[in-house]
């Protein structure tokens, strides 16, 4: 599917830190728009672990990325704040599926999450992916999750309960991103029936040593367990840390210590030794 790529946006200069800031932003905005007019634009993949059988891979969640002018990998987190509410975070969504669907189409024993903004929802070009994806093959739905940013979800929550109600119909299933990142609203989490529930990194680095935040994080897996989710971790970076968490009842774990996102992953034929991290 082609893209056009939008027209920045007009910029209102007024004291020195806002024009270094816009001008940044600006810099940022013209390094994606640069990246999805070549068709630099890739997934990295990250394994996400059962927690009971931490050899064991549930799925993966498909990270977008893009390459700069010099050929440097960029990270979504580098760019994805300046774009979100632009049509170019839209175009990025679409993108973000569009490859996401082609690995699954590409590897039948995949299941793999790709992330997206609830802004996307009412996209047009976003959705002809997604129902293109499934008219070429019905059964994708059941390997496909949605992950929507926690920020995101409580900004237009109709829209999005609809949307999933229609979606999980056609065997997709959804997770709730970054939850505890200071955007939660919990009536919403109530009525908005997520499948997974994907506590944020911020509580889970260091927990086997803090004790604020295992409280925090062991009243997530309780209020998930309530509501019937299943439970994501992110960002484990250690033995400890991974332990903690599958000790107290957290369904599966990702990060670091499992594996780095790489941009070749096994059913792409490189093997462990050849791996690039992205």
């Amino acid at each position: 599917m082609r893209f056009e790529i939008p027209d920045e946006p007009d910029v209102v200069l007024s004291s020195p830190l806002t024009i270094a800031i816009q001008q940044r932003d600006r810099d940022t905005m013209a390094m994606v728009r640069r990246a999805v007019q070549t068709k630099q634009v890739m997934l990295a993949f990250q394994p996400v672990m059962r927690a009971q059988a931490a050899d064991t891979v549930a799925f993966y969640e498909g990270l977008i990325r893009v390459l700069d002018h010099t050929g440097r990998i960029i990270p979504a987190k580098d760019f994805i704040d300046v774009v979100e509410e632009q049509e170019l975070g839209r175009i990025i969504d679409a993108l973000a599926l569009e490859l996401g669907l082609a690995a699954l189409e590409e590897e039948p024993s995949l299941t793999l999450s790709i992330n997206m903004s609830a802004r996307s929802i009412g996209y047009p070009r976003w959705k002809t992916v997604l129902r293109q994806g499934l008219e070429r093959d019905p059964t994708l739905g059941e390997r496909l999750i949605l992950e929507i940013t926690e920020r995101t979800a409580i900004v237009m929550p109709d829209l999005v309960q609809v949307f999933m109600s229609e979606m999980q119909a056609e065997g997709i299933s959804f997770a709730l991103d970054d939850f505890g990142a200071g955007y939660t609203a919990f009536r919403y989490l109530r009525d908005l029936y997520f499948d997974i529930l994907k506590i944020d990194g911020e509580f889970i680095r260091g927990i086997a040593d803090n004790p604020d935040n295992q409280v925090i994080a062991q009243a997530m897996l309780s209020l998930a367990r309530h509501f019937d989710m299943m439970t994501v971790a992110e960002c484990v970076e250690t033995l400890e840390d991974a332990q903690f968490m599958a000790d107290n009842g957290c369904d599966f774990l990702q990060g670091y210590f499992f594996g780095a996102p790489t941009i070749r992953p096994w059913w792409k034929g490189e093997g462990l030794e050849q791996r690039q991290r992205a």
